[in-house]
């Protein structure tokens, strides 16, 4: 794992400032760091560099191709690279390696095939930046769900790029004016939604795709090299064929390769483990792949409302895995949130990212990479508000449209849709978010109101369109959505901001590109299904506890999920949370410089204390307070 950075300039002192630049990602790389200056052109290329595979100076970046045209700097692991390697040697027999390094790999097969070709043939996670030097292009390119992070941007009229924003913000003459669009959309989502950034003119490189930018390196073309709603449409019209133990199997073997594939290391390599299905599945795959005992981690929290950790000490006694279990104290949870700022770079307020933070900084303590188990709930329907969201919108489309309208207009309206209504704390957010999935005519449309109307002092509601246009499952229409928004945004930015901090790497097997079309081809049914036990019980994730239940018993997991959270509410409470908290909001600078109106933060902190209502809003706010301060 690595960080990479780099611009295009003849105003500035190249070497300086990329070496600032470098600074910055330290935590990313800590290994090694080098630049790469054309100093004709003004490219200037940096990296940091976590050694992972070839540990020796031929895995060193800026890396030149064997040709000399083209010179690249990589962020991430191509775990079939000794797959990629065997196809360049059967179609050039003179062809040889300087090293063992998947950069190379990737460098080499970009050079012999191209770009778009390369990339589809990749099994990874990465972010690229490469250097034309024949006709002086830079293309950047993410993978293909967006495990790695690629900002870019221009600043007084110079091309800019990096891993994270803390790069960018080292760059001479970068203003830091946030965009209000990005700030609307992190109060509402509690995450910026990509493209966007936090900061004006500074945008997220969309998953899948790579994006050229020829001299002067004013504006970039885009091209995918994965759809992911094409590959999930594609799943639905080309089902599995097979029975659903068939589906089992498949559903196994194909975990397995990936997890397999993911292996791939010259460094100590072990997992996280929560608990759950999903982190579980991927230990139980790991121990059943390896000789020696896997390393395992785990942290468990005082307020047994939050712990699993007793449920993960005995799936890894069951399997026998190396285990680190260790107890986090309210106190010690606490001292993460001044740390936020400086862990991610941009606003990010999912509470889970400090307890992932703490069991990062554990699995370092031990081993240099570590898979998870996320994505489960994505891929196999293992989120509650799937089923239940899909109930509700059920039975409301069985109200004529006009009357179902008209209904929702008046609850909207009567639950105070902004904050300059009169008397805006005897309302709650839940009222408006009902009215605003009555007005709701399309399953996107509903998700979204049920996911984000929580509160009538989120921004304006925003028109969802259909991604999968008809086919599939109104679930697979919202798992679809989540795998392309919350997902990426949320849940992949958490794993890899909360890792880098320590410099450690996650693996995220259930994205492997053969687990993901798998995935898309199942029924539904498989997934999220009624079965007869003692009464009608419905069952999420069916199919992936079938395949857990062949290496851990299922008594083992029979208990209700308790996620992997804090307790926000309690900290708004009482304490020194609640303290700092009322300071930031009562002296805002967000206000003191009109970022955000007084009425507004005054009405949302009100709603919270007074009526115990907008605690995620008031989170939100309170976490880009911090930030802002930290950062603007």
């Amino acid at each position: 794992m690595c960080g990479i950075a780099g611009f295009v300039s003849k105003k500035v002192n190249n070497r300086e400032v990329i070496l600032k630049m470098n600074e910055q990602m330290l935590h990313r790389g800590p290994d090694s760091g080098d630049i790469y200056i054309d100093e004709k052109n003004g490219v200037t290329l940096g990296h940091r560099r976590l050694a992972i595979v070839d540990l020796n100076t031929t895995g060193a970046q800026p890396m030149i191709s064997h040709s000399g045209r083209y010179v690249m700097v990589y962020n991430g692991e191509i775990y079939n690279a000794s797959k990629i390697l065997k196809q360049l040697q059967e179609d050039d027999s003179t062809f040889g390696l300087k090293g063992s390094s998947d950069t190379e790999v990737l460098l080499e097969a970009i050079e012999k095939y191209g770009i778009k070709n390369a990339l589809q043939m990749t099994k990874g996670m990465f972010a690229v930046a490469l250097y034309d030097r024949q006709t002086g292009a830079i293309v950047l390119t993410r993978d293909r769900v967006g495990e790695k992070p690629l900002y870019y941007g221009h600043i007084n009229g110079d091309f800019v790029f990096a891993s994270e924003l803390a790069e960018i913000c080292v760059y001479p003459g970068f203003d830091k004016r946030l965009s209000k669009e990005a700030v609307d959309r992190y109060l509402r989502y509690s995450y910026v939604p990509t493209p966007l950034s936090i900061y004006e003119g500074i945008y997220k490189l969309k998953p899948g795709t790579y994006m050229t930018f020829m001299p002067p390196y004013n504006e970039g073309i885009t091209e995918a090299y994965y759809d992911i709603e094409e590959e999930y449409a594609a799943g639905i019209e080309n089902p599995f064929a097979g029975t659903y133990d068939e589906a089992v199997e498949q559903l196994d073997n194909t975990l397995k390769e990936a997890v397999r594939s993911q292996l791939m290391s010259d460094v100590p390599l072990g997992a996280f483990l929560s608990g759950g299905i999903d982190s579980s599945t991927i230990v139980a795959l790991m121990q059943s792949i390896v000789d020696n005992p896997v390393k395992t981690f785990t942290i468990g929290f005082e307020d047994e409302r939050y712990d699993e950790s007793e449920a993960a000490d005995s799936i890894a006694k069951h399997l026998g895995t190396d285990h680190t279990s260790l107890t986090i104290t309210e106190r010690e949870l606490q001292d993460i949130v001044p740390r936020l700022p400086r862990i991610f770079s941009e606003p990010m307020a999912d509470s889970s990212q400090i307890p992932t933070y703490l069991v990062s900084k554990l699995a370092k303590s031990k081993v240099t990479v570590s898979l998870s188990g996320d994505a489960g709930d994505e891929l196999f329907a293992g989120y509650n508000t799937y089923w239940k969201t899909a109930a509700a919108y059920n039975k409301a489309m069985k109200i004529p449209s006009c009357a179902r309208h008209l209904l929702g207009g008046i609850v909207t309206a009567g639950s105070g849709a902004g904050y300059h209504n009169a008397n805006p704390l005897s309302r709650t957010g839940q009222l408006y978010r009902a009215g605003k999935c009555l007005l709701s005519d399309s399953i996107a449309d509903f998700h979204e109101s049920v996911c984000y109307d929580m509160t009538y002092l989120c921004g304006e509601h925003i028109p969802q369109k259909s991604l999968l246009e008809g086919i599939g499952t109104i679930t697979d229409e919202m798992m679809i959505r989540d795998l392309m928004h919350y997902h990426p945004d949320d849940i992949l930015v958490k794993v890899d901001r909360a890792g880098m901090a320590v410099s450690l790497e996650n693996r995220v097997p259930m994205l492997d590109k053969d687990v993901l079309k798998l995935a898309f081809s199942l029924p539904l049914e498989y997934k999220l299904t009624r079965i007869e036990e003692n009464g009608d019980k419905l069952v999420s994730k069916r199919i992936l506890k079938d395949v857990l239940y062949k290496y851990v018993p299922s008594k083992i997991m029979d208990r209700p999920k308790k996620g992997f959270s804090v307790p926000i509410t309690k900290w708004l409470n009482e304490g020194s949370i609640c303290e700092w908290s009322k300071e930031l909001m009562l002296n805002s600078r967000l206000v003191a410089d009109g970022v955000l109106d007084k009425e507004y933060v005054r009405t949302v902190s009100e709603s919270f204390y007074k009526k115990g209502i907008n605690k995620g809003l008031l989170w939100n706010i309170i976490v880009l307070e911090q930030w802002y301060r930290e950062y603007c």
